[in-house]
């Protein structure tokens, strides 16, 4: 599948505009042709290069992909945060000052953008990484979401996400509609297993459908930059969620 270049979109939001990256699938065989949409969620760093590759990817594979920046409300249109101690002392500060309220006003304002543009089929789902995991798990929430991927996701077991630190993201797993895929790295230091059980009990409680995938590798092996980096098992977490994708949004 050819891809188109990425298309900035301003997307309004209560906390000003969002921007927002628009990766399309082209086929001049078929002009006309419509795809599902895929809202891609970044790490607390923004639309990295690593973020951008992970976009491509998808959009390879038939989806029209948005990525958002996630912390719009903090940061000039196109920030990109650094992967160093800065960044990511930043990053995390704006992840628990920025209210549920405007996590999910963004997440709305993303997806109703795709569901209602012309190219797309009107079937969505979610991606996302690190802190983007538990986005696209709070974004699962909403009914139009037919599947939802979420990669080492932050602060779902500590509830931790937003101003006052008290979200109740997992509390409302009972509330996801579509398939959920979750995938973990066994040594996350930032999600230990204890975490991990405690996300397992409560989307098995909640009676949600989802598949759990564990594998031999640190936080953050998907970034393709950096010591981190697990190439074997990031092929076969993709493979998971193009599987994932291909049944919810396709079929």
């Amino acid at each position: 599948m050819l891809i188109s270049s990425p298309e900035v979109v301003d997307l309004d939001t209560p906390t000003g505009p969002m921007r927002c990256y628009l990766y399309r699938p082209t086929d001049p065989h078929r002009p006309e042709a419509k795809y599902p949409g895929v809202v891609l969620y970044s790490e607390i760093f923004q639309q990295t290069q690593p973020i951008a590759r992970l976009a491509l990817q998808l959009c390879s594979r038939g989806y029209l992909v948005l990525v958002p920046e996630v912390f719009h409300q903090h940061e000039p249109a196109g920030t990109v945060i650094g992967y160093d101690e800065i960044g990511r002392d930043k990053g995390n500060r704006y992840k628990v000052v920025t209210k549920l309220s405007t996590f999910d006003a963004d997440s709305v304002a993303a997806l109703e953008f795709l569901k209602n543009r012309a190219d797309c089929t009107g079937r969505l789902g979610t991606f996302g990484v690190c802190l983007g995991g538990h986005l696209a798990f709070r974004a699962a929430l909403n009914p139009i979401v037919s599947a939802s991927a979420c990669f080492y996701a932050t602060d779902l077991h500590t509830a931790t996400l937003g101003e006052g630190t008290d979200d109740d993201t997992l509390a409302r797993a009972a509330e996801l509609k579509g398939e959920l895929l979750l995938v973990w790295g066994r040594q996350d230091p930032h999600v230990p297993f204890e975490g991990r059980m405690k996300i397992h009990r409560a989307v098995h409680d909640a009676g949600v459908v989802f598949t759990w995938h564990e594998f031999n590798a640190v936080h953050a092996f998907m970034r393709d930059d950096g010591p981190r980096y697990d190439p074997s098992a990031a092929r076969l977490a993709m493979g998971l969620a193009f599987d994932l994708f291909g049944r919810c949004l396709v079929g």
